[in-house]
């Protein structure tokens, strides 16, 4: 999985009034939850511009004085009026311990039934993976070739070959194709093909004879 890089200081001064001071110099309030000792510190708001404005998932390598960190972003919040990043929450990574991560779904190819007029659906844009640390995925690449009108796509459709276990419940849906006053009849179109192709056969046959 592809990483990110962030420096920050620790904090001494912890609270609200210490966290607000932080804010309006720029900075943002962090926390790293880790296995022994939480670790307290801050960090540009520069330094989320890539991790918290993305669809992609990343691991963090977190440098705090001395010390070097590796975690997930596990929870972000935002100002409701002026959407700017007030708090952050990190998980520190334990090679051999099971973590939990949403990493994004990737969606492959191009749909029978969105070619024949359907309309494509995606209800789940990110799966909920519990899995070691080396087993996390960059993203969960499905096909959709061959999904056509009225199928979709669930959670207990995706092989996991057991390098992880998703969360979310298995009867999810993660994309579907539904109908549309452009859509083809499926049967019609595979008729009309065949014609096409008895057609051009008769025709190379009658050239023969």
């Amino acid at each position: 999985m592809k990483s990110i890089e962030i420096e920050g200081s620790v904090r001494s001064d912890l609270g609200s009034k210490y966290a607000a001071r932080l804010r309006k110099e720029g900075f943002v309030p962090c926390v790293i939850y880790g296995a022994g000792e939480n670790t307290h510190f801050s960090t540009p708001k520069a330094s989320f511009q890539t991790l918290a404005y993305t669809p992609d998932a990343y691991t963090v390598q977190v440098k705090v004085d001395d010390k070097v960190v590796s975690c997930i972003m596990q929870d972000i919040q935002f100002h409701p009026v002026t959407d700017d990043i007030v708090h952050v929450d990190f998980i520190e990574l334990v090679e051999g311990k099971v973590t939990q991560m949403e990493i994004p779904v990737r969606l492959n190819g191009s749909s029978r039934g969105v070619r024949n007029g359907g309309k494509l659906k995606q209800n789940l844009r990110k799966l909920i993976l519990k899995a070691l640390p080396k087993n996390l995925p960059d993203a969960i690449d499905i096909d959709i070739s061959e999904l056509r009108i009225g199928e979709s796509i669930r959670v207990e459709d995706i092989a996991a070959a057991g390098e992880y276990e998703i969360i979310n419940a298995a009867n999810s849906v993660i994309v579907g194709v539904g109908t549309s006053r452009k859509a083809v009849d499926e049967e019609e179109e595979e008729g009309a093909e065949g014609g096409e192709e008895g057609a051009a056969e008769g025709g190379e046959d009658s050239s023969e004879s």
